[in-house]
């Protein structure tokens, strides 16, 4: 293995550029023997009373609150997020973990079924050992969202996290660790892509989950049903942004800018697609582009800053490339479609017009300070061409009249529908997509009942007659 295979973990600040920290990558039977913990790991986990798991989940949390500043300064430092994003960032993830501590033992909870004779109910069994594969935007929420239901479940984890923010992915685990996890429950594993297969393949590991990109989730799909495992899939998205009318509408630019440009634009269900009817459309586009070029490039870690850098400059340069195309082929710029000229991986806040089918920000997720507008004639046109894409993750819809919206959102083909807001997440909510956007859902009960054994107990008195045998 090369030495550059052996160092692919590291922290680049996309602020400065600089490379800060390597570090190692493990392969072979040092794989195998953090397989073979988190496998023993699970069989006393499993056994221990539901209240205990969820009291070490609980410790997390408070533990993450109390951290809170040193856990958003390497967010900051590894990914380029806004210091006050990554704090906000850090509280959701301590919410969830308190959610699932509070409430996971009533979900597991043994569920009682209506039958003429007897008795019949279903109980929830953990699976075993899960393989996570994580993304660099969220480092702590959309690892937490993951390993809290399925810690308290009783189910063991791997994490393996991206490259780029390997700082992170150690507080993760020295976290649960301080937590009183016990070896081998919660293990970061510094592992290349190569491995992620083999990890897969293992008789240890029972399922697996991943949030990142549509190669990727494709990837771990197929390894996972090669070995009949089951899968989660959490990927890409291009939200619709739709406005019915005019009222309220410094409010609803407000949103829109917030939708777009939160995480500096670097989120799945971030705003991406603004589909706006032509009575306010003049107007709305002229609101986001006062704002767009109202904000301020800066050092994340600075509070003054508005606009942060992209997370790497691979990410920046991509971004860029996606909207040079976009424009060559026809479409318009409104503000911004270039990078700054200032170290770091900036990018202008920007925003396209007259995009058609066959131009790249069409199709394509543009993942950054990027935002498409479209010009409307009436709500059927507005479905019709919020449903004309390949992504089905979340989408918003704003209107005065609550009915309106409500009708409007029930055709909106996508897994989350927010009405007079942008699309977000909290614990009690189920999050995930439908078409290219992945498969399953997280959060809420239904988080944890995707890596489940829900097992039918049915129980008959010694002389009840017999039944048809069919399977």
């Amino acid at each position: 293995m090369s030495d550059q295979r052996k160092s692919s973990f590291a922290t680049v600040n996309p602020y400065s550029g600089q490379a800060l920290a390597k570090f190692p990558v493990i392969e072979g039977e040092e794989v195998d023997s953090r397989l073979e913990t988190a496998g023993r790991a699970f069989d006393a986990w499993r056994k221990r009373p539901i209240a205990e798991r969820a009291a070490v989940v609980g410790r997390a949390a408070d533990l993450m609150k109390e951290r809170k500043e040193q856990l958003a300064q390497i967010i900051t430092l590894e990914m380029g997020k806004l210091i006050s994003e990554a704090r906000g960032e850090v509280e959701l993830a301590a919410s969830i973990l308190e959610y699932y501590a509070q409430h996971g033992p009533d979900f597991a909870a043994a569920e009682p079924l209506d039958v003429e004779e007897g008795e019949a109910y279903l109980v929830s069994e953990p699976l075993g050992v899960l393989l996570g594969v994580m993304p660099w935007n969220f480092p702590l929420y959309q690892v937490v969202r993951f390993a809290g239901p399925n810690l308290v479940l009783g189910n063991t984890v791997l994490v393996k996290h991206a490259g780029i923010c390997p700082q992170s992915a150690l507080a993760l685990e020295e976290l649960f660790r301080d937590a009183e996890a016990p070896e081998g429950v919660y293990t970061n594993l510094f592992v290349s892509h190569e491995e992620i297969s083999r990890i897969i393949d293992s008789p240890v590991v029972r399922g697996a989950s991943l949030t990142g990109s549509e190669r990727a989730g494709a990837q771990v799909a197929e390894r996972a049903g090669r070995n009949m495992k089951p899968s989660l899939l959490e990927l890409g998205g291009s939200d619709v942004f739709i406005v019915l009318d005019r009222e309220g509408l410094e409010r609803t630019i407000g949103a829109a800018v917030a939708g777009r440009m939160a995480n500096t634009g670097q989120s799945c269900v971030a705003s991406k697609r603004f589909i706006v009817l032509e009575d306010v459309y003049d107007d709305f586009v002229d609101g986001m582009r006062r704002e767009f070029q109202a904000l301020r490039p800066g050092d994340p870690a600075d509070e003054a800053t508005t606009l942060g850098p992209l997370s790497s400059e691979q990410a920046a340069s991509d971004l860029a490339d996606q909207i040079r195309e976009t424009v060559d082929q026809g479409a318009e710029l409104v503000t911004g479609g270039h990078r700054i000229d200032r170290p770091g991986a900036f990018v202008e806040p920007t925003i396209i017009t007259g995009v058609k089918p066959g131009m790249r920000a069409y199709a394509e997720e543009l993942f950054g300070p990027a935002a498409v507008i479209y010009r409307v004639a009436d709500e059927d046109e507005a479905v019709a061409l919020a449903n004309d894409s390949q992504y089905g993750l979340g989408g918003s819809v704003f209107c005065a009249d609550v009915e309106r919206g409500r009708r409007v959102a029930e055709r909106v083909e996508t897994g989350m529908v927010w009405v007079n807001h942008p699309t977000s997440t909290q614990p009690d909510l189920p999050f995930g997509g439908i078409k290219r956007s992945g498969y399953g859902r997280e959060l809420s009960k239904l988080g944890m009942q995707e890596f489940v054994n829900r097992k039918l107990v049915r129980i008959l008195p010694p002389d009840a007659k017999l039944r048809g045998i069919a399977g």
